[in-house]
């Protein structure tokens, strides 16, 4: 099974100076603010956005193919490129603040939550103001076309919000609107995270369009296999199982049943789901129900073609450690049960 610490090998050093990077940036002069800002940066969990940006930053500097720093101990990436890395890093660390208080979620990756651990309109004002230091940090970097190419994901994320809000609420989330909301919520950014670093290093414009797409497809892939995971409940994701029933979230693998069941059973299923938030019965029932329609095996199909679609976009680079790390990240996230 490939390990995220094998991904990230190639690119050890940048990481390092990268994380150096984020806290000389990342400092409040109040005390609480301070200790609310340690504690979110210090939950980051994996680092794929900015793994993304450094690797696509490295597969496209002119020296990629001739690499054979295997245990990364040689930094070959810019500040520009760290820019790029925490642009899409912390809007995204901000978006799970936010999306912890929409969700009233008590933990996040096996740590109590930002609102949990303060207040939900605390955890609204560190959410603020990591997106207003991120803006403020690029504006005075004057790197304006990363600033501006990134700041585009900030409101296509809100969008994926509001649309699965909105689909929650009326119980009637297709398999066409799963998909857009995954992409808008998860898959773009990480599109973007991987285009910013080829534009970083100042690749072509068709090869910053190519990284965007495999970040794209990565990204649906991720979330897919996220979802999936919440099916099971012996993941390791730090999440308690079934939480998307609880919130009424219809994700593919209960889209995959659905489609697949007559009107009859899509009523129940339906009936089930509107108790799940308050009647733990209807959801071990609705689990139960997914479970033996295989809708998880079934989603994963979905992923896998993701998945293929990303090792073909990025199978057209010359081999170098840095395509195989972007080759073991489909895998990996492939594999992982957390």
């Amino acid at each position: 099974m490939v390990s995220i610490d094998s991904i990230r090998k190639p690119i050890l050093a940048d990481l390092e100076a990268f994380d150096a990077f984020v806290g000389e940036n990342f400092s409040a002069e109040g005390e609480m603010l301070q200790e609310m800002l340690t504690y979110a940066l210090s939950s980051r969990g994996k680092g794929v956005r900015p793994m993304l940006t450094l690797l696509s930053a490295s597969l496209h500097s002119p020296n990629a193919e001739a690499a054979d720093d295997s245990c990364g101990s040689v930094r070959h990436c810019s500040k520009r490129t760290y820019l790029a890395a925490m642009l899409v890093e912390m809007i995204h660390t901000a978006s799970l603040i936010h999306d912890d208080v929409l969700d009233s979620a008590d933990e996040r990756r096996g740590k109590p939550s930002v609102n949990a651990k303060w207040q939900s309109d605390t955890a609204i004002i560190l959410g603020d103001y990591i997106l207003a230091r991120t803006m403020s940090i690029g504006m005075s970097s004057a790197q304006y076309d990363l600033v501006s190419y990134v700041g585009s994901a900030m409101s296509t994320l809100c969008e994926g919000e509001v649309l699965q809000s909105q689909h929650a609420q009326k119980f009637d989330t297709t398999r066409e609107d799963y998909l857009r909301i995954i992409y808008q919520k998860t898959a773009s950014l990480l599109g973007v995270s991987a285009a910013t670093g080829a534009l970083s290093v100042g690749a072509s414009r068709e090869d910053v369009e190519r990284l965007c797409k495999f970040g794209e497809a990565l990204g649906m892939a991720f979330q897919i296999q996220d979802d999936i995971l919440d099916y099971n409940r012996q993941n390791n994701t730090g999440k308690p199982a079934n939480n998307d029933l609880r919130e009424h979230k219809i994700t593919l693998p209960l889209i995959e049943v659905m489609e697949r069941a007559s009107d009859e059973e899509r009523a129940h299923i339906l009936e089930l789901l509107r108790r799940c938030h308050e009647d733990e019965a209807a959801v071990d029932e609705l689990h139960a129900i997914v479970v033996k329609g295989d809708g998880a095996a079934l989603a994963a199909q979905t992923m896998q073609a993701y998945l293929s679609r990303a090792m073909h976009l990025v199978s057209k680079y010359p081999d170098s450690p840095y395509r195989r790390a972007l080759i073991d990240l489909c895998a990996f996230i492939a594999e992982r049960d957390r």
